[in-house]
């Protein structure tokens, strides 16, 4: 039980630090959390890829970057059918590689998500077994669209990143396996 507060009380300092976001009275905003059985090497290595985010999010399909990965690139997404959208203009914001930290803006697109800011990092953890694992924490902040309430708006983006982090979960924890399968 101990061991679970301590836990609680690290990622309520990971968000504290990494996690600020400035609200407007029309926004929203949520943060979310996943544990993932791989370790952070392994999940970073989707997450850096600004270039290639369809690599664990199930809603894209295509990605074209503006840009040489630095801070202020620009890419164009082309979203899945299903969605209301089918393009999504974004900018990447920070990129930091030593604290695993990414944070991204749309800018532009055929959906609501309008002044949408999003800030993912990763921290390890010690999971079962003595292994070490990755705790993913996600946040956003966006524009409350007209026509729609502040639950409605966070209840559609959490579903979305919901997926995108049971994705980005399946595809390490396999990746994981993997490493470890070659490296015996």
């Amino acid at each position: 039980m101990e061991a679970k507060g301590v836990e609680m009380n690290q990622e309520r300092e990971y968000i504290r630090r990494h996690h600020k976001h400035a609200l407007l009275e029309n926004q929203c905003s949520s943060t979310l959390v996943k544990h993932i059985q791989a370790p952070v090497h392994i999940v970073w290595s989707l997450v850096r890829r600004f270039d290639q985010p369809q690599k664990y999010k199930p809603f894209i399909s295509r990605c074209v970057v503006k840009g040489n990965m630095e801070i202020g690139t620009v890419r164009e997404v082309d979203v899945k059918s299903g969605l209301p959208a089918t393009k999504s203009t974004e900018r990447l914001e920070l990129l930091d590689e030593n604290e695993h930290i990414l944070s991204i803006r749309i800018v532009g697109g055929d959906h609501r998500l309008k002044n949408y800011f999003s800030i993912i990092s990763l921290h390890p953890e010690m999971i079962e077994g003595g292994r070490v694992g990755t705790l993913v924490i996600e946040s956003f902040v966006v524009d409350v669209p007209e026509g729609n309430t502040k639950d409605e708006t966070c209840y559609f983006v959490e579903a979305l990143i919901k997926c995108n982090l049971k994705s980005l979960a399946d595809i390490s924890q396999r990746l994981a396996v993997q490493d470890t399968t070659a490296s015996t």
